[in-house]
């Protein structure tokens, strides 16, 4: 009889003991709402594929992905070397894909605006790069919008923040204005994706070259037979093929490592409580999930928010008749697509503190406010263009918070270092080789 009233003791302190464990309320409250979201219901709708994981991952049926291609285009993104067509001598060899996508900025500028050709310096995170002195005004390689992240570009259909590039998705029935006052759409005629489309564009816009000295001075005439094989030779060594490679190690920029993901995937302590709370705000009453869709946390949309531009946050080369202030309208020409720009992928947005196309909001908390409050601030911007989904959230104080918590360490992959090689063939600094960035970074 003791023995069994010892028993009954030891299950009831189990019991007791299980119960405290038990999950918390609100991973139950966020998986039922994701599940209602989900295309299938299930929360695996919002996982991301992992990196290696190629059959996963969207491509363009041109340019399937393969590991050599991979390997090529990781080293091409960062390699000074093929910066072949700088302005001034200066500047040759000193840039690269990087300059104005760097990891550790979530693979967006340190800066308001990217500088490739011109710029010197990078501080720390490349929130020091700036006009190099030998270069005049309107002589170097920056945008009038601030560059797109590249985490997760691979769910992107058409790119830039007016999805110009592309022959597909969005961009059908856009033909007749391609090459037409932006001669830099012209290349959509080849028929391929947004991103092998803009890169093949990108290679003559950023002033980069592959050339004998890059291929046999340097090494890399191996790596794209290896990744090339196919490819006739007189191609192989293209425009075309570097795009391709460059292109299929963008794909595999995926924020698989953040919290949110963690979570997804079964841990539930990935995320802390205020995390959870701002994630169930950010799918449901901030209504944030009807733009920012899917695992990539993106959409191929367009919508005016009505914020700055990006001369007025001092930007250079750009004016209040840059073409690029009038967002998708300022590339089909049509008025209800103007001041419309492409929605995000959000994953790791805290690592640069500036935000939207004009770089207008200088915080997550300031971003958040400018939502919650639902007011524009570009009195360029007709009211009867604005989302409808930009209007006031009212979200409380404490809401606010838990949603930027959320935004800020929930959505942040702090591994994006396994993305970066550890050097280039050239051997020089990476992500730029200027005197002043070798200087910040130690290169020398």
């Amino acid at each position: 009889m003791k023995r069994l009233s010892l028993t009954l003791l030891l299950a009831a302190s189990l019991w007791a003991c299980t119960s405290d464990v038990l999950p918390n309320p609100i991973d139950a409250t966020l998986k039922n709402r994701l599940e209602y979201l989900s295309s299938n219901g299930s929360i695996d709708h919002f996982i991301l594929p992992e990196a290696n994981n190629y059959d996963a991952i969207p491509q363009d049926i041109n340019n399937p992905l393969t590991e050599e291609k991979v390997a090529l285009g990781k080293l091409l993104f960062y390699e000074t070397g093929i910066a072949r067509d700088p302005v001034h001598e200066e500047g040759l060899g000193t840039y690269s894909c990087a300059t104005c996508h760097v990891p550790t900025a979530g693979f967006m500028p340190g800066r308001i605006q990217g500088i490739a050709d011109g710029g010197l310096g990078f501080g720390q995170n490349g929130e020091s790069r700036d006009q190099s002195p030998t270069y005049a005004d309107g002589q170097m390689d920056v945008q009038g919008a601030r560059p797109i992240g590249l985490l997760n570009v691979a769910f992107v259909s058409n790119t830039t923040w007016n999805g110009k590039f592309g022959a597909n998705h969005n961009n059908v029935g856009t033909e007749a204005v391609w090459g037409v006052g932006d001669e830099t759409t012209e290349v959509n005629h080849l028929g391929m994706s947004g991103l092998e489309t803009q890169n093949l564009e990108g290679l003559d816009l950023h002033r980069m070259v592959i050339d004998d000295y890059v291929l046999d001075e340097l090494g890399y005439r191996v790596l794209y037979d290896l990744a090339f094989p196919d490819f006739p030779v007189e191609e192989r060594y293209s425009k075309m093929a570097t795009s391709f490679a460059i292109s299929a190690y963008l794909r595999t920029l995926l924020s698989t490592e953040a919290p949110f993901q963690n979570w997804l995937k079964g841990d539930i302590a990935a995320l802390s409580d205020d995390e959870k709370a701002g994630a169930v705000l950010f799918y449901n009453k901030a209504g944030c999930y009807r733009c920012h869709q899917g695992a990539a946390m993106s959409a191929n949309e367009f919508h005016a928010l009505g914020v700055k531009d990006l001369y007025e946050a001092g930007g250079y080369q750009t004016g209040p008749e840059d073409k690029r202030n009038l967002g998708r309208g300022g590339f089909t020409g049509r008025a209800e697509d103007l001041y419309k720009f492409k929605v995000p992928s959000i994953y790791n947005m805290g690592e640069s503190p500036f935000y939207f196309h004009g770089s207008s909001k200088r915080s997550l908390l300031a971003l958040v406010e400018y939502f919650n409050e639902g007011v524009a601030e570009n009195l360029n911007v007709p009211d009867e263009q604005l989302s409808p989904f930009f209007h006031p959230l009212n979200l409380t104080k404490e809401e606010v918070n838990q949603l930027v918590s959320f935004l800020d360490r929930g959505l942040t992959d702090p591994n994006l270092n396994r993305y970066v090689p550890e050097h280039v063939l050239s051997g020089n600094c990476i992500p730029n080789n200027d005197y002043t960035t070798k200087y910040d970074l130690g290169c020398e």
